[in-house]
């Protein structure tokens, strides 16, 4: 049996670089995972991707030709379902046995994890790679995570296919042998594609071992989108260092050299320089022009302060490459002469008089204008300031200029700049530092990661702001569905639970809540019910990938603690709780308590009457849950919430007494009341942190 390494490569028009590596990716990955479901490839075969501006590729080593012929056990009906009361086969026994293929004197028995069952044995002719070529690469294709399809014709000029980008050529080898396979209106060959300029084509590959060295020493293509990345970023910060500059913040930096990395294929790095009187912008919009319209790479000084410097990451390696660098500084010098322009033209208008603009802005056809959105952030926010005791003026004044930067130009042209802007405008026209630094401040935290505001007018203000769009948009039932979350809220309530977790503002989910759906009069229980529910999943997930288990913070917030500030708290002492010798014990009889008083329903006295305890454990119990009431309380009141729950550790004793000799459900009515209202109190003081019935795992 022959066993080589294969090769496939797709090579297209140039593929969206912003889709590129995954792109590449799913190729690879539903290739290899095709060859192992085929057999003809193992599991742990390796596998290496490629993905250039220009291809998908992928090679897979130690690929069989043909699979081996193997057989395949199928399980089938019981013996009580195959077998009538004479043993002899039934006719639901007959009809599968037909369908398999297979006489039923033949079928063996086996078991299907529950029960005895019949097994059909079937002998399977191996794949041959050749023979499933086809049908692997279809199905690579079709599962490509492809943002935009579009459809072109055939050379036959007849023939119209859609893909992500045209197709031009295919290559598939076995070792050195030749597939015969196609797609897209391609047959598979030897010859390829190299750099669209810096390449003599076509290219040969001869085996499939050699592709990448062939590419890169006939081609100038680096195959690998891995080590084309890490190549772009070592010379990105060769190239810094010896400016004595930094590239800036990690994560726009690694955003754009995914991107840059999807644009070229034989990389190189070149310092191109601006003048230095546009520094006089605020860097942020210098910043934005370079990398997203340009995709240069910003330096920065020590401080982080921008200089009149970039690099530039060209598809072309030259020993002179004085025109490159000056064309691209001839580009990129009316790109920021534009940002120039729009920031002076901006504050010849101040954002109070831009006010009045925002009326004509609509928000939301069912919501209202911008104008009255922030009128009903000012409300809330209103609200949120007398309950942290925060000065409400400069909360109002940053809630009626917050939104007037997206009426300038250059939020016009950078939407990603609003509020960074409204804050230097703001600053310009003789605002309030705190009025300016909240305007800008109000949208964070903008992303999964992001910075909260710093200062509390802007935290309220974020507050505000954010819970006006969950409140109004739930309102309008334009609730998140599935995947599809076009307003954001889902990074809306994180947001708002970031900031109360975080910043540990002792501030009520339900009184904000209330506070919220208060500016919306027109919305019913059923949104803010609806909400309160989104806002608790979302704070799941948050406490989920900070390492809790589901367990933990069921037993948390399944009862929908209203302060989430303390939250992690509660859940950091439900976690020293379990490490207690006691804890097993203790949650177990707590489960059984809440399942007593459960199926009892209503028939638990208001309060514990001492002269109809008449069993010692009774009396005891009750004694204990008396002396720890208070002691928890104290701890309760100072947040220690470990603390409150070792306590239960003394009550352990007494719990499996009361359990073990007291029958609760007594026949006399007055005791089992009497008795079932203990329980309830109990119940109540085991689970003033969290209820630990949930931690059993009984």
């Amino acid at each position: 049996m022959t066993v080589a390494p294969l090769l496939i490569e797709l090579l297209t028009e140039e593929l969206p670089p912003k889709a590129l590596r995954a792109l590449g990716d799913s190729f690879a990955d539903t290739i290899a995972r095709g060859l192992h479901d085929r057999h003809l490839a193992a599991a742990d075969a390796a596998v290496s991707g490629f993905a250039t501006p220009r291809r998908l590729a992928v090679r897979v080593d130690a690929v069989a030709a043909q699979a081996a012929d193997r057989v395949v056990e199928v399980r089938g009906p019981s013996l009580k379902v195959g077998l009538d009361a004479a043993g002899e086969p039934t006719q639901a026994l007959r009809k599968w046995a037909e369908k398999q293929g297979v006489a039923i004197a033949e079928l063996a028995r086996g078991n299907d994890g529950r029960q005895e069952c019949f097994v059909a044995q079937r002998h399977v002719t191996g794949d041959s790679l050749a023979g499933c070529i086809d049908a692997l690469l279809a199905d690579a294709l079709a599962k490509l995570p492809i943002p935009k399809q579009m459809q072109y014709q055939l050379a036959d000029g007849e023939t119209t296919v859609s893909f992500v980008r045209p197709a031009h050529g295919l290559v598939a080898l076995h070792g050195a042998e030749l597939l015969p396979a196609s797609t897209l209106g391609l047959a598979a060959g030897r010859t390829t594609q190299g750099h669209r300029f810096q390449s003599q084509d076509p290219i040969v590959i001869d085996d499939a071992l050699g592709y990448e060295q062939t590419l890169r020493d006939a081609g100038h293509v680096i195959a690998s989108f891995e080590e084309r990345r890490a190549q772009i970023d070592a010379a990105l910060r060769a190239a810094a260092d010896a400016l004595g500059a930094t590239l800036g913040e990690a994560a726009p930096v690694a955003a754009l050299l995914d991107e840059v990395s999807a644009l070229v294929e034989w990389p190189a790095v070149y310092v191109g320089s601006f003048e230095p009187e546009f520094l006089a912008v605020p860097q942020e919009c210098l910043i934005l022009t370079m990398r997203t319209n340009q995709k240069y790479f910003p330096l920065f000084d020590e401080n982080d302060r921008l200089l009149a410097r970039f690099l530039i990451v060209s598809n072309m390696a030259l020993d002179d490459p004085a025109r490159i660098i000056d064309g691209n500084e001839r580009v990129v010098r009316p790109r920021l002469a534009d940002a120039r322009f729009f920031f002076e033209q901006d504050r010849r208008t101040p954002l109070a008089a831009r006010v009045e603009g925002l009326a004509a802005v609509v928000y939301h056809a069912k919501l209202g204008s911008q104008a009255e959105r922030c009128a009903r952030v000012a409300r809330i926010a209103r609200g949120i300031a007398a309950a942290l005791g925060t000065d409400s003026a400069p909360v109002e004044r940053a809630a009626l200029l917050a939104k007037t930067d997206l009426l300038t130009g250059m939020v016009g042209e950078f939407p990603e700049l609003q509020g960074v802007m409204g804050a230097y405008y703001a600053t310009h026209d003789g605002e309030d530092e705190a009025v300016a630094r909240a305007i800008e401040e109000h949208y964070r935290p903008r992303f999964a990661g992001d910075a909260l505001p710093q200062t509390q007018t802007g935290t309220v203000l974020a507050l505000a702001d954010k819970l006006e769009t969950l409140a109004g948009l739930f309102s309008i039932g334009q609730q998140p569905s599935g995947d599809r979350d076009p307003f954001a809220l889902r990074r809306h309530a994180l947001g708002v639970i970031r900031m109360l977790v975080e910043k540990e503002l002792a501030l009520p989910l339900d009184a904000l809540l209330a506070g919220a759906f208060a500016a919306f009069p027109a919305a019913g229980p059923l949104a803010a019910e609806e909400l309160a529910t989104f806002v608790y999943e979302r704070l799941n997930g948050f406490l989920r990938e900070r390492g809790f288990s589901a367990q933990e913070i069921g037993a948390v917030i399944d009862a929908r603690p209203a302060l989430l500030a303390q939250v992690p708290l509660r859940l950091d002492a439900v976690r020293r709780f379990q490490q207690l010798p006691e804890a097993e014990a203790l949650a177990a009889a707590n489960k059984r308590t809440v399942n007593i008083l459960r199926k009892s329903g209503d028939a638990a006295a208001a309060t514990v009457d001492p002269t109809l305890l008449t069993e010692p454990a009774e009396v005891a119990l009750a004694q204990r849950v008396d002396a720890l009431a208070p002691r928890v309380d104290a701890l309760l009141r100072t947040q220690d919430y470990a603390g409150a729950m070792a306590l239960m550790a003394d009550a352990r004793d007494d719990v499996d007494r009361f359990f073990d000799q007291v029958m609760v459900m007594a026949e006399e009515s007055a005791i089992r009341a009497n008795r079932l209202a203990l329980l309830a109190q109990l119940r109540d003081l085991m689970n003033r942190v969290a209820d630990i019935s949930r931690l059993s795992n009984t």
